[in-house]
């Protein structure tokens, strides 16, 4: 690994390995950093996922992907013009770098240099009324004007208003599937101008079909690279709803235009406002929160560390038990596990990592494990 102005910059074998490790069976971006923190390299981490899987009760090891399929994936990608960013390089976005489940390698098409500049997250209904979707071009090109690039997810309605109001002056498509399957296939020629002035990006694989439970993974990254999301149009029950509370989640600002009582698709957006959203009338709204938050400086990038990984780490028979007895369905944090069991943090660690590859648990926000 090299050093950039400012961040690190992988070596191709570096980038090769940490594609392997992301898309190999039951590591996720969680997943994939406890991997490089306990081995210091994601070399290291491949080695030694078949052994976690058996520690963790796998009946088989987990799928180990080879270096034939992610040196395709690659080659791929630079076929459809596009790279591979990894967490902590110059490139990668600096805001969603912050967020506990940046994914470690980003497929990028267009201009990458797009993904640092201030952003603003535009959202809303897919059945987009006239009116929503006329409000959402205007902010976006207002917003474009004022330096900020919007981000949005190529959907219908809301989504591609706002795109096509800010293809001039930069847009981010944040893709559910891989590069290579834009939905809706309609959206093909949107999905090509957003490249030709801003950038799509995707933490999928090449040849993925999006499916239901992957937009909202999708939604986590609209609001991850942006400053804040606004949400123009939202039914009750709504994916542009599942954004704003990731935002939250991630200290994000969430703003709300608000929609007539009368309308479904507002109930979503007043029901924000109600929960202290920002009021959006006009984009000055949004500039005049964000203005003070641009001078402030993200957190300091992923590297693969550089040490020996700590052998002591491994659990004994009595140690894992107690751990694994402390887990169940219901999310517990990390700190109470090892208050609670008093193992050393290392030992609770290492546990939790050999459940996850032999996958019989699962990450969530806030630092907590439950079992699957």
């Amino acid at each position: 690994m090299t050093s950039a102005a400012d961040g690190v910059q992988l070596t191709d074998a570096q980038r090769l390995d940490w594609l392997r490790l992301i898309r190999s069976e039951n590591v996720g971006p969680r997943t994939f950093r406890a991997l490089i923190n306990r081995y210091g390299s994601a070399r290291a981490a491949l080695e030694a996922l078949p052994e976690l899987a058996r520690r963790g009760g796998a009946q088989t090891p987990g799928r180990v992907c080879s270096v034939d399929e992610a040196a395709r994936e690659l080659d791929e990608a630079r076929r459809q013009q596009a790279v591979f960013v990894a967490l902590g390089e110059p490139g990668y976005p600096a805001r969603l770098r912050m967020i506990d489940d940046a994914p470690p390698l980003l497929a990028v098409r267009g201009q990458v240099e797009v993904l640092n500049k201030p952003v603003v997250g535009i959202v809303g209904s897919r059945n987009a009324s006239a009116a929503g979707a006329k409000f959402a071009a205007q902010m976006a090109r207002e917003l474009g004007e004022q330096g900020y690039v919007i981000a949005s997810g190529l959907a219908r309605g809301i989504d591609a208003a706002a795109h096509r109001a800010s293809l001039e002056t930069g847009t981010i498509a944040v893709l559910a599937g891989g590069q290579d399957r834009i939905y809706p296939p309609e959206h093909r020629q949107l999905y090509e101008d957003v490249g030709a002035h801003g950038a799509a990006i995707s933490e999928m694989p090449y040849g993925w079909e999006p499916r239901a439970r992957d937009f909202p993974r999708r939604n986590r990254l609209i609001s991850g690279v942006s400053l804040g999301v606004l949400v123009v149009e939202a039914a009750r029950r709504s994916g542009s709803l599942i954004t704003a509370r990731m935002a939250l989640e991630q200290g994000r600002e969430v703003f709300a235009t608000p929609g007539s009582p009368l309308d479904p698709r507002c109930e979503g957006t007043n029901g924000l406002l109600k929960q202290g959203a920002t009021l959006v009338t006009e984009s000055n709204d949004i500039i005049s929160v964000l203005s003070p938050i641009l001078g402030r400086t993200p957190d300091s990038p992923m590297e693969e560390p550089d040490h020996e990984p700590d052998e002591t780490a491994d659990a004994g028979p009595d140690e894992r038990r107690r751990i694994i007895s402390l887990l169940g369905p219901t999310p517990v944090h990390v700190d109470d596990l090892i208050r609670l069991s008093g193992a050393r943090p290392a030992i609770v660690l290492t546990v939790l990592l050999e459940l996850e590859i032999a996958g019989k648990l699962e990450r969530q926000a806030g630092g907590r494990v439950a079992l699957v």
